[in-house]
């Protein structure tokens, strides 16, 4: 099967890489062949991004990026679907992308190796699933999670009866 790139077209929002022609629906078009192209949706992406991070001990939770991410993680927890893509940012190019990470790690934990262990396993898995070249992963650890903390919560006797 031969592959043809795609032509680059401006992307009208602002990109910190190489931008990639995109469909009225906004997905990138990665690979064009004869036979067909491939389309991934940046959501897509932001989605294996999430799920990476979490399989990372030591990374508590994600933290959603502005109030329109908190607003969508509110209503998914609503509705009661599971916020896979809250706290990740992604822009995608044809061949790569960069990734924006907003984390909450346990304490005690060290935050480089962390770190390092989230960027490894994001990059692999992007990789592994889209054939998506990872750029960067920048990550911003926003807070510390305390386990005691939430044990003495649970433990602790109503004020009143």
């Amino acid at each position: 099967m031969e592959t043809q790139k795609v032509e680059q077209q401006p992307r009208k929002k602002e990109s910190f890489m190489s931008p990639a022609r995109k469909s009225e629906d906004d997905q990138v078009i990665l690979l064009s062949s004869k036979e067909g192209s491939t389309l991934i949706s940046e959501d897509v992406v932001a989605k294996i991004a999430g799920l990476a991070v979490r399989e990372i001990e030591g990374v508590h939770d994600l933290v959603p990026f502005g109030a329109s991410q908190t607003i969508q993680s509110i209503a998914q927890q609503f509705r009661g679907d599971e916020k896979r893509d809250i706290g990740v940012r992604v822009e995608v190019g044809k061949v790569e992308t960069a990734i924006d990470i907003r984390v909450i790690t346990d304490y005690g934990k060290s935050i480089p190796e962390i770190a390092e262990q989230v960027r490894t396993n994001v990059t692999q898995r992007i990789h592994l699933m889209t054939g998506l070249r990872v750029k960067e992963v920048n990550i911003e650890v926003v807070d510390l999670y305390f386990e005691e903390h939430r044990r003495r919560q649970t433990t602790l006797e109503p004020r009143v009866q």
